[in-house]
């Protein structure tokens, strides 16, 4: 099954320095039949304004990924993290037994975009911690790239969840299959462009979610760029 969220139909916040759009129940937004898809809790799409952010707060059992899409994303914490992401690195925080951080538009005159993702862990209370992680850019043409996975390395974030995040920057003409085993699921974000997921339209900024298919073909009817999450 394939559900398509068409970008117009997800909660807006506009708040001058903050513009917001929510793909589950955040913060005053609560809709009972849309808190969650799988372990997935959270994906909001974020503009900040030059210089604003969001100010010291706590998490706790939670894991926070946020990927730069245009500009630089400050985060500091207390415990002892203050580091700088740009665009094609990744920011991931555990929370475990609980941190509190703050995030901000690392630029004074520039807009800064983001996709925040927050996933529940697959153990509660363990120590937190935070990583930056670098991908290569290069390395998202016409394939799929793995930035977050359960292991690690020198291009992917380490996450505490049975999940793979990955980026794609699809030239028009192209396409890609995917599988992955029965019974998970799929979050799909197209960031750019158009794409054909089994024929199924999604455009700059719809996502959908996916379960009950092992087998998905994507094709991009123009230069696309999207974001696929094979979740349990």
């Amino acid at each position: 099954m394939i559900q398509v969220f068409p970008a117009d139909s997800r909660y807006k916040v506009e708040q001058g320095w903050l513009k917001s759009r929510l793909s589950f129940s955040f913060g005053s937004y609560y809709d009972a039949n849309n808190t969650s898809f799988g372990v997935m809790r959270v994906c909001n799409d974020d503009e900040v304004g030059p210089g604003k952010g969001f100010g010291a707060h706590p998490h706790s059992d939670m894991e926070v990924v946020t990927v730069v899409l245009e500009g630089a994303i400050r985060h500091e914490d207390n415990i002892g993290n203050s580091e700088v992401a740009k665009v094609g690195e990744i920011q991931r925080m555990s929370a475990g037994s609980g941190t509190v951080h703050a995030e901000y538009n690392a630029s004074d005159t520039e807009p800064m975009q983001i996709l925040q993702l927050w996933f529940m862990p697959n153990e509660r209370g363990i120590t937190p911690s935070y990583e930056t992680s670098r991908y290569d850019q290069d390395k998202l043409i016409n394939a799929f790239l793995p930035i977050v996975d359960p292991h690690g390395s020198l291009e992917t974030a380490k996450i505490h969840q049975d999940l793979t995040i990955y980026l794609s920057k699809l030239e028009a003409g192209k396409k890609l299959e995917f599988e992955q085993a029965e019974g998970r699921r799929i979050f799909l974000f197209a960031i750019e462009g158009s794409i054909l997921v089994n024929e199924i339209p999604l455009g700059k900024r719809d996502t959908a979610r996916i379960e009950s298919l092992s087998r998905l073909t994507i094709a991009a009817t123009q230069h696309s760029f999207f974001m696929l999450i094979d979740l349990p």
